[in-house]
């Protein structure tokens, strides 16, 4: 599987990062201990079966024309995993900008293999997550340390692709 991911700036990258401590610090599986050497947060714009070198050329144009992309999260999403696991998530507004970008970025790969409906146009939750697959009770404990989580405002300011079969991740050209 590849994906198209945004990844936020520094102040962003810093203020998810607490909020993954947040929840570690309170027993919660969150993200803040990944040990995959390129782990940070992002936003996943598309994952699909291969992206093509030309297709990755087009989409590394488009997203350096579309970055810096101003975003906010609001309000924890709750998805469901296997079995009775759940992964939370704060939820991204999709102002129109986001919208757009993420309809481009599926007009690209309309001929990619193996497309994950999740992530296609008007069915897709912009997101990023927070925690790994918990239990209810790993859920119910996040909503407890986390409370009325205030909206987080910052910037979305790279793109990389990821393949989960190597494990690697290569950025797209950074934007203006």
């Amino acid at each position: 599987m590849r994906t198209i991911e945004l990844t936020c700036d520094p102040a962003l990258d810093r203020a998810v990062r607490a909020v993954w401590r947040q929840l570690a610090d309170g027993g919660v599986d969150s993200l803040a201990d990944n040990p995959h050497p390129a782990h940070r947060p992002h936003l996943t714009l598309a994952a699909c079966g291969a992206i093509g070198p030309e297709q990755e050329a087009v989409l590394g144009e488009l997203l350096s024309g579309a970055l810096p992309l101003e975003v906010r999260f609001t309000g924890l999403l709750s998805f469901a995993a296997r079995s009775r696991r759940r992964v939370l998530a704060w939820g991204v507004v999709p102002s129109p900008e986001l919208v757009d970008l993420h309809r481009e970025v599926w007009r690209v790969l309309s001929a990619a293999p193996d497309a994950n409906p999740l992530y296609l146009p008007g069915r897709w939750m912009p997101h990023l997550g927070l925690t790994r697959r918990v239990e209810p009770a790993g859920l119910a404990r996040a909503h407890e340390l986390l409370g009325r989580h205030p909206d987080v405002a910052g910037t979305l300011d790279a793109a990389r692709t990821f393949d989960s079969g190597t494990q690697l991740t290569v950025p797209l050209p950074q934007g203006r």
